[in-house]
């Protein structure tokens, strides 16, 4: 199954390093309404192309954009490393970025030590990303750990500066569940809190219903997914993500109707299929099959 997977959440903001909304109406920020940071319009246009609407084309090409006009912004160097990974498995420039991205937050901590912080975070995840890509679980482990340890004193540092930042939840929130869905004993409360008090509403949103489907709380998971589709009702990840919550749940609930609307969820993902990945294409139409199987060959 999918795993979006993003970072971990903090928090919020001193008046040193932000900027109030109503004061400069221009700034760029997908986050906050209050107490802006600005992050810059091409970042923020290739963040809302990806986690809104779910077209990773135009985000390449808006964060292309960025690269030359907004150079000091971590975010857009962590889309791009996301974005070389998913869309092309070009190991190469997601560690260039990655390093970017670690690069440009130590940069940023003067001036901002809540975002500087927070992509320093981030940045150190990815480059431990990228040594488990590079050279597997075994060998690349004790070197990513030590990466690891690195991203949670930035993210401790980050929340210090104010824990209810919501660039901050989002971020470590996301973080939090992946790790307390995959590690026994776990617990996802933590996690769930932060997500429930994160911004954007639609991607918090989202995070809680993957949460609940790999915990198997399906009816949870189905609550979250429709609350982000109210706000994006044209994102083709959020209707394969249905797709599989209703696909999972049917098999519970032994529900064929259940089931036809999972196939129905998974074909409208595969209607936009040209703005997204092939490699997550492929694997949407997979899941397709074995639903369709399903229905027609009940065991």
């Amino acid at each position: 199954m999918q795993k979006f997977q993003l970072f971990g959440a903090i928090a919020a903001t001193t008046v040193a390093f932000t900027f109030n909304f109503s004061i400069n109406p221009s700034l760029a920020d997908p986050f906050r309404t209050n107490n802006q940071h600005q992050i810059g319009d091409k970042t923020e246009a290739a963040f809302k192309a990806i986690f809104q609407d779910g077209n990773y084309q135009a985000a390449q090409r808006y964060l292309k954009q960025a690269e030359t006009t907004e150079p000091n912004e971590p975010l857009a160097y962590a889309m791009r490393a996301s974005l070389a990974y998913s869309l092309d498995k070009n190991l190469t420039s997601f560690t260039t970025y990655g390093n970017k991205t670690l690069e440009t937050a130590q940069r940023l901590i003067p001036s901002d030590p809540l975002r500087g912080n927070l992509y320093a975070g981030v940045g150190y995840f990815l480059q431990g990303a990228s040594i488990l890509a590079r050279d597997g679980t075994v060998k690349g482990t004790p070197e990513a750990l030590s990466k690891l340890r690195l991203v949670y004193q930035h993210l401790d540092k980050a929340e210090a500066v104010s824990a209810s930042d919501p660039e901050i939840n989002l971020l470590r929130g996301y973080m939090d569940l992946m790790l307390a869905v995959n590690l026994p004993f776990s617990n996802p409360d933590q996690a769930i809190a932060r997500l429930e008090n994160a911004n954007p509403t639609y991607l918090a949103e989202r995070g809680l219903a993957i949460g609940y489907r790999d915990l198997k709380q399906y009816d949870k998971a189905l609550e979250s997914v429709n609350k982000a589709l109210t706000i994006t009702a044209n994102n083709p990840e959020l209707f394969y993500l249905k797709g599989q919550i209703l696909a999972e749940h049917s098999k519970k609930q032994n529900d064929r109707t259940m089931l036809t609307e999972a196939i129905a969820n998974f074909d409208k993902a595969i209607a936009k299929k040209a703005q997204l990945p092939a490699n997550l294409t492929k694997q949407i139409e997979r899941e397709r099959r074995l639903a369709s199987n399903r229905l027609t060959n009940p065991t």
